[in-house]
């Protein structure tokens, strides 16, 4: 018969779960009377072949697992082949080993085998407390590390929504996913270059979701949208104190990414100086908070992304040359979703369902004029104006068919038809000309941002959320 019993002090909050084994009678009662005042749910087991059972019907903290069993026994290994089976049942449980005294170099071998720590016989009450209460912390803060994990990953599977996933028929669509497949295993920096609403985003997303990294964050980081004093802050993080508003401790987008990938939205249009500092991180792969003297080693993948064309990335006066080559390992480029007529009728299939099923469920779908137009409209917003014309129509059209004019489409963009005749703007109104002015602003500095906002008299949030207002 195993000699198994199990206390429980009643008139004691249980703040931990403890298994003692040990094939000594007096070093289990008196590991009990002592422990079970602070922890209240103490175990114990003289035999260790009972301990796959007990993990079986048990929810133990922290495991103390004497290293010999046996009369005569001191070399330690029986503990040792325990330690590891004990592992393999539960890898986050916490072990420390119980051993003689003068046995330190068996303790040694045991850690570097998984034991979290070792009480040497004869041991001091205040240090077994003080080695158990730590062993139960560490294991609660293993358990709420996992549970993290798993929640990422479920949301990281629930991140890749109906409306992100990559539609393309066309011969320019395919060669794009061919680089795409080529590239994602490996761990070269990609840079993503297209026009506004050509899909970046969800290139640098497929390049995450097929790379060896995919189980681990996608991280976001606009660049155009982070003010120049804190660039650093948000990117590598801060210390508190560092200056007026760091209260606490901040962790930085590297850090928070790290194991994973980083996506670097608008890169083109990073200013010079804060370009020397993000090429020092990539050269390094260490980071250093403000406020700190500490570097930290960063393991991350770079996808960076812009609409600025690539002569212009080319010259150093608006760009480094040596981030350029950082960050170009592999370059991509994606077509405007004019230059791939064949991609337009499948996305817009694709949203007329999902927008049909959130706007009441009833399939809408477009009539063979309603098709025509689509096809032949030169979509200067790409897929994103593409998005936002077949919600729109699906909300407007009163019937089941979609029409030409439900769509809405804004003609004023074009300065000449189908037929080479002029088209006079349909759209003369304030927004109109608010739009046709910042695109022209766009296009004088070669999509620089903060150069067209300056112009314009305009923050570069403000002018953000203007593009974002009229597709552009």
């Amino acid at each position: 018969m195993y000699d198994f019993e199990h206390y429980v002090d009643a008139n004691t909050m249980t703040v931990g779960n403890i298994l003692i084994v040990d094939d000594d009678e007096d070093i289990l009662t008196a590991s009990r009377l002592l422990l079970r005042r602070q922890f209240g749910d103490i175990s114990t087991c003289s035999d260790p072949r009972q301990i796959p059972a007990l993990l079986a019907e048990n929810d133990f903290d922290v495991v103390l697992l004497d290293m010999n069993f046996g009369p005569g026994e001191s070399s330690g290994k029986e503990g040792i082949v325990w330690l590891e089976k004990i592992l393999q049942i539960d890898p986050q449980i916490v072990v420390v080993m119980i051993t003689a005294h003068g046995s330190l170099n068996t303790a040694v071998e045991a850690m570097k085998r998984g034991a979290t720590d070792f009480i040497a016989k004869p041991w001091q009450n205040e240090k077994v407390v003080a080695t158990v209460s730590t062993a139960v912390q560490l294991h609660r803060s293993r358990k709420e590390t996992a549970t993290l994990r798993q929640t990422n990953e479920v949301l990281l599977k629930q991140s890749v929504a109906a409306d992100s996933q990559i539609i393309g028929e066309s011969s320019e669509s395919r060669k794009v996913m061919d680089v795409v497949e080529r590239a994602a295993p490996t761990d070269a920096n990609v840079l993503i270059l297209g026009e506004n609403g050509t899909g970046k985003e969800l290139i640098a997303r497929e390049l995450h979701r097929q790379s060896n990294r995919s189980e681990h964050v996608f991280l976001t980081v606009d660049m155009g949208s982070i003010s120049e004093s804190l660039f650093e802050s948000e990117l590598f993080g801060h210390k508190k104190g560092a200056f007026t508003d760091a209260s606490e401790d901040r962790l930085g987008r590297f850090q928070a990414a790290d194991g994973g990938t980083i996506f670097l939205d608008e890169i083109g249009n990073l200013p010079l100086h804060l370009q020397a500092k993000l090429m020092r991180v990539l050269e390094q792969r260490k980071v250093t908070a403000v406020g700190s003297d500490e570097s930290q080693d960063i393991d991350v993948r770079v996808v960076a992304a812009t609409n600025v064309p690539a002569m212009r990335l080319k010259d150093e006066n608006h760009f480094r040359q040596d981030l350029l080559f950082r960050l170009n390992t592999v370059e991509i480029t994606v077509p405007p979703l004019r230059d791939r007529k064949d991609d337009i009728l499948p996305i817009a299939d694709h949203y007329a369902t999902i927008y049909s099923q959130k706007y009441g469920g009833t399939l809408r779908v477009f009539s063979s004029d309603a098709r025509q137009a689509l096809q032949d409209y030169t979509w200067p917003g790409n897929i994103r104006a593409l998005r936002h014309a077949v919600e729109r129509a699906i909300i407007l059209s009163e019937g089941e068919v979609i029409e030409p004019a439900d769509l809405q489409l804004d003609y004023s963009d074009s300065s000449r038809d189908q037929q080479g005749v002029a088209v006079v703007p349909t759209i003369l109104n304030l927004d109109y000309m608010e739009k046709d002015t910042i695109q022209k602003a766009l296009r004088k500095h070669g999509f620089n941002i903060s150069r067209a906002a300056n112009e314009l008299g305009l923050t570069r949030a403000s002018l953000y959320r203007r593009m974002e207002k009229h597709d552009l």
